[in-house]
């Protein structure tokens, strides 16, 4: 079977192009991306066997440590090589990743919108946020930054089911109208091993149509030798057992249209009436990278870091395990190596120049010490993470008496938080603007293109005190802001128990 690109004609896309793109995907983009998981998660993966034949693993950032460590031994070459040695694998990227998503998604984010009508300002709200959370809420949130922070960028889809939308006559702010609505959206994370973008060749920062290519088991039975991508794309041969069948899907978003491909056999198409001139794609960079389609990658500028300190840490673990004990050489002692050393005992001879002499034992060794330390200061630099922000609190941070020195502390962290909320909240005001403009061409929630801006209030990522955050409130309502708005801030809602 051949892919039916009918409806993509007018940019140009055809079945030689997507299988190229295809391809270039699988040998260039995806294994770059696969390492930088690997670094993140540091998983066990399998190696071979070994006593009674049991699955042997290997954490996977022991692939950057050096051939010294993790090769074959041969004295030939290194002279410590002549056991295996001791890998320890400290994985200092992972928990800085997971900290930095808590400063970011830590706390939900308030949605607010601009329009000047306080009745379409408040079901536009109301709207937004169920939408969100019926495709996920903050988990939804947590993971597209998950994501976007280990490969530097991440892709929404806006998949509308305009049939669910056709049976809703109005919106009149009850709860099942809202639901019915918020059902009829999704708002899907493509993980970018996943997502394959065609930009514009006349604006990098437009999408011509956008690609997802992926394999999934089936609960189908098969004999047929499956096949793995190498490091370079291609297919290679494993054995020949029964397994569960693994078929190849193909999603192609376009303008206005959608199809869906098992085999390149289409199995599924839509049309869009309600976005006929729009790409469903949404595209968030965790940090701005100008001119490129891909953000900046937390993961990456780690990764030499972390393969020093792994390596000065299993050089350490031999020294330590080398001098740790004590060794003896004794002279003119018959049968010295026949009686094991411990409290009380005794040897005896006749020889007058019979001598035992003690070795070893655990030195002290600074410039070791230093040098770890410093690749872990250099970590917290290029990350921005101190040890503080993930709950370690050592004695070089000084007195903090008041959450103005907290946050000097925390300032490398907090600033690129920041810096990301720029870009995550440009891309989910996209996501809102989307969903608006479908629900007006809809003729569920009429709105002009002026009130489907929204804005977003973000918590503060530090921890605060209830007496603060009531005084702030306090004032916020002479001041005359909404009380239902007052009270969201606060994690309240209208329909609270106590609150009128």
């Amino acid at each position: 079977m051949s892919y039916r690109l009918e409806a993509f004609s007018s940019v140009g896309l055809d079945e030689a192009l997507i299988t190229l793109v295809i391809d270039e995907h699988i040998a260039g983009r995806v294994p770059r991306l696969e390492k930088l998981w690997a670094y993140f998660r540091n998983s066990l993966e399998p190696v071979g066997r070994g006593l009674a034949h049991s699955p042997t693993y290997r954490p996977a950032q022991q692939q950057g440590l050096p051939q010294r460590l993790i090769g074959t031994p041969d004295a030939s070459i290194d002279d410590r090589a002549r056991h295996s040695r001791e890998v320890v694998i400290e994985n200092d990227i992972g928990w800085r990743i997971e900290t930095m998503v808590d400063f970011m998604f830590g706390k939900p984010v308030q949605i607010l919108s601009t329009a000047q009508d306080e009745p379409t300002r408040r079901t536009i709200e109301r709207v937004l946020d169920a939408v969100w959370e019926s495709s996920g809420g903050i988990g939804l949130l947590q993971d597209m930054a998950l994501l976007a922070h280990i490969y530097g960028y991440v892709d929404l889809a806006i998949r509308i089911d305009e049939t669910a939308l056709r049976t809703v006559r109005s919106l009149d702010e009850s709860t099942d109208a809202i639901a019915d609505v918020a059902r009829a959206f999704r708002i899907e994370v493509i993980e970018p091993t996943r997502g394959i973008p065609l930009v514009s060749p006349d604006d990098y920062r437009s999408l011509d149509a956008y690609l997802v290519h992926f394999e999934r088991e089936i609960n189908e039975v098969t004999t047929k030798p499956k096949r793995r991508r190498s490091v370079i794309g291609r297919a290679t041969r494993r054995d020949d057992g029964p397994r569960r069948r693994v078929a190849t899907v193909t999603e192609i978003f376009g303008k206005g249209v959608w199809q869906r491909y098992h085999e390149q056999e289409l199995v599924d198409e839509s049309i869009s009436r309600l976005l006929p001139d729009v790409v469903p794609i949404v595209h968030i960079q965790n940090l701005a990278q100008p001119f490129r389609y891909e953000g900046v990658s937390e993961v990456e500028p780690l990764i030499p870091l972390q393969d020093e300190l792994n390596t000065r840490l299993s050089d350490r673990a031999n020294r330590v395990t080398m001098q740790s004990f004590k060794m003896y050489l004794a002279r003119g002692l018959d049968g010295f190596d026949r009686v094991p050393v411990g409290p009380g005992q005794v040897w005896t001879t006749d020889n007058p120049d019979a001598s035992i002499e003690a070795f070893g034992g655990d030195a002290e060794s600074p410039g070791e010490s230093a040098h770890i330390d410093e690749v872990r200061e250099a970590l917290d630099k290029i990350s921005g993470v101190p040890p503080l922000a993930g709950g370690v609190v050592r004695a070089k941070i000084g007195n903090l008496s008041s959450a103005n020195a907290l946050k000097i502390t925390l300032m490398g962290i907090l600033a690129k938080t920041a810096r990301k909320r720029v870009t995550y909240g440009r891309g989910m005001q996209r996501v809102h603007e989307l969903v608006l403009r479908s629900l007006d061409a809809a003729g569920i929630l009429e709105t002009a293109e002026r009130d489907r801006d929204t804005r977003l209030v973000w918590p503060d990522p530090l921890p605060t005190e209830a007496s603060e955050e009531a005084e702030t409130a306090k004032r916020k309502l002479e001041l005359g802001v909404p009380s239902e708005r007052v009270l969201s801030e606060l994690g309240y809602a209208p329909t609270d128990p106590g609150i009128e």
